[in-house]
């Protein structure tokens, strides 16, 4: 008997909500939660009885937002002390800490302080998305394609495969989130012909631009991308709550931006509102008791909004007119726009971009929040081989995000591979000594589009020793550049001469093989720990349930029960109810064991009620 094939799915790991599907009997499936939606919260909340992830999370963040985490996306692969996460800090009601020039968040869990990387964040919501495919498939799920905005610089996506990592995920590819948008609007569109396909993606936390040609359904080449980290619905939403809270300083005179939990109700509402003006010119926020018991009341109409954001609207123009550049195309080129993510929405977004491109109509025709996950969903069935008839001639040509070069004399970029190079790509580049008879140099690799090194990214730095001693220009040192499918960077150096080499070590954000272990051991810890929770709560509504269902039985058992039986049922109900009221959670074993007491002391009294209502039914029956 054949093996059956394990399946690979597809996940957009987004900032706001995360999607999973998979390429099955020739189509793709975007896989529902148990809730029962097809996008889950990325959220994480952590609590003194367990840890909840997804919608679970995000219901309760009102009551417990220091210890509920959302926008690991926007933490993940940066440093502590980048101006855009000092920014974000601000902002969030949990607490960022610096560990070693890394950002941390800190959360109270089971009435310990605990500290977890963004990487461990978002690793537990992979794991929720696995388990959610495994939960539909029916089988354990190890193979899988993570996208990442086009933008991510090679810190971030290595932070990302490092998250698969520790959810116990084979990454089989970090996708470029636009890219994964037009394998999947090109295959839904199933046109023949070639055409350039402009896909704009705003999303929760971030924006991508990406122009790519698509060519009978079968090649997919990008040509160009664009973009910006950390723009998105998310950034909307904190326009929105500046000028609320404003607002009530003004009427109230009292200042809310010290309250955690005012501010993340004010957060919700206003992104119930921005939601609401999508499709009404005006709504309302309503907040009883907001801060020191005073309510909130107020109304914004769309063309308020509209004004608030026009900066950050503009903005993202910014990145569509880079993207044409680099891909040599004018706007009457571009055969399609096609809008991806939730903040697409927007009416002026729209507005804005049809006015820009000259186009009459944005193609909408695919599922904005599941095209990244569909496409990812092909992707990873065309890497294990499960092509079937839509996928059995698509190829995928993806490009470097970013420019790549050395640090020179003086700190100035020397540039070896240029932004929107096709990847896999691998370009050689001979540099020289700096002074005479140097034994060493120190090679510092860069990312971005600046002159200066200083104004760029470092990726990383490591040092080519043994150099034999020559005067300055003699020396021949080969630097290899490397960029593989995932848009993730590998550098070598080598002495011409003597053939010593060296290759780069990733940039100390990147987490250490032992840390990978260490986070993947713990993370099977708390999925163990979710589990005896999810039995305890099980159990616990078990118990009630039947305590409440003896009860009601006894009430309506009619004169067929005794009053010494309605006192035990009574008092049991009300003992037991006082248990697990009482001070802290109960442990599953202790659960356990109640229900099978409650149970042996319930059932006599409930065979005597059913004994009896039988004989009153047969006394009751009149012979002819």
């Amino acid at each position: 008997m054949e093996k059956r094939k394990m399946p690979a799915i597809g996940i957009d790991l987004g900032t706001s909500f995360s999607c999973v599907g998979v390429f099955q009997n020739g189509k793709v499936e975007i896989i529902a939660n148990d809730e029962g939606n097809r996008t889950t919260p990325s959220y994480v909340a952590f609590s003194n009885t367990g840890r909840l992830i997804g919608d679970g999370a995000k219901s309760q963040v009102t009551m417990n937002a220091v210890n509920t985490i959302f926008d690991a996306k926007r933490l993940i692969g940066r440093k502590f002390n980048d101006d855009r996460v000092q920014e974000d800090m601000k902002l969030w009601p949990f607490r960022v800490v610096n560990d070693l020039g890394k950002p941390k968040v800190e959360v109270s869990y089971k009435e310990e302080m605990k500290r977890f990387t963004p990487e461990e964040i978002s690793s537990m919501v992979l794991v929720k998305m696995k388990k959610i495919a495994e939960a539909y498939l029916g089988q354990t799920v190890k193979d899988a394609v993570i996208t990442v905005p086009a933008f991510f610089n090679n810190a971030q996506r290595e932070a990302t495969r490092d998250a698969g990592a520790i959810a116990g995920l084979h990454v089989l590819r970090i996708m470029n989130e636009p890219t994964a948008a037009a394998l999947a609007y090109g295959l839904e569109q199933n046109d023949r012909g070639e055409r350039n396909v402009l896909v704009y993606d705003l999303g929760g936390g971030k924006l991508d631009v990406s122009i790519v040609t698509i060519d009978n359904i079968s090649v997919f080449e990008v040509l160009s991308t664009a973009g910006d980290t950390h723009l998105g619905g998310e950034d909307f939403d904190h326009v929105l709550v500046n000028h609320f809270v404003e607002k009530f300083l003004l009427k109230h005179g009292k200042d809310v931006t010290g309250n955690s939990r005012s501010l993340r109700r004010l957060k919700m509402a206003c992104e119930r509102a921005k939601r609401i003006l999508s499709s009404s010119t005006e709504t309302c926020i309503q907040l009883d008791a907001f801060f020191e018991g005073i309510d909130f009341y107020s109304n914004i109409s769309r063309a308020t909004f509209e004004k608030l954001c026009d900066d950050l609207f503009l903005q993202t123009l910014e990145s569509v007119k880079r993207a044409l550049l680099d891909a040599n195309l004018e706007t009457n080129q571009i055969d399609e726009v096609v809008m991806v993510g939730g903040s697409t929405r927007i009416p002026q977004i729209q507005k804005m971009l049809q006015d820009f491109m000259g186009v009459k109509v944005l193609k909408r025709s695919i599922n904005i929040e599941e095209a990244v996950a569909y496409g990812a969903a092909c992707q990873a069935a065309i890497l294990v081989g499960d092509r079937g008839d839509l996928l059995k001639d698509i190829v995928l040509v993806d490009v470097a995000p970013y420019s790549l070069g050395i640090e020179t004399a003086g700190g100035f970029m020397d540039k070896v591979i240029h932004r929107n190079t096709r990847i896999p790509a691998r370009a050689l580049q001979t540099f020289t000594t700096f002074y005479n008879n140097q034994k060493g140099v120190t090679i510092g690799v860069f990312e971005g589009e600046r002159a200066m090194t200083r104004d760029n990214n470092c990726v990383g730095k490591f040092e080519l020793k043994g150099i034999p001693p020559a005067l300055c220009g003699i020396p021949q040192i080969e630097i290899s550049f490397d960029i593989d499918a995932n848009g993730i960077v590998d550098v070598t150096a080598r002495d011409k001469k003597t053939g010593t080499s060296n290759q780069i070590t990733i940039s100390k954000n990147k987490l250490s093989m032992d840390e990978i272990i260490r986070m993947m051991n713990e993370a099977k810890k708390y999925q163990e720990d979710d589990e005896i929770e999810r039995q305890r709560v099980e159990i616990r509504n078990c118990l009630e349930s039947y305590l409440i269902s003896v009860q009601e039985q006894v009430r309506n058992a009619d004169g067929n029960v005794h009053l010494e039986e309605i006192r035990t049922i009574s008092l049991l109900y009300r003992d037991t109810f006082s248990w697990l009221d009482g001070t802290g959670p109960v442990d599953l074993m202790a659960l356990q064991q109640k229900l099978l007491d409650v149970q042996q002391m319930c059932s006599p009294i409930l065979e005597k009620l059913q004994c009896r209502a039988q004989i009153q039914q047969f006394t009751s029956i009149e012979f002819a």
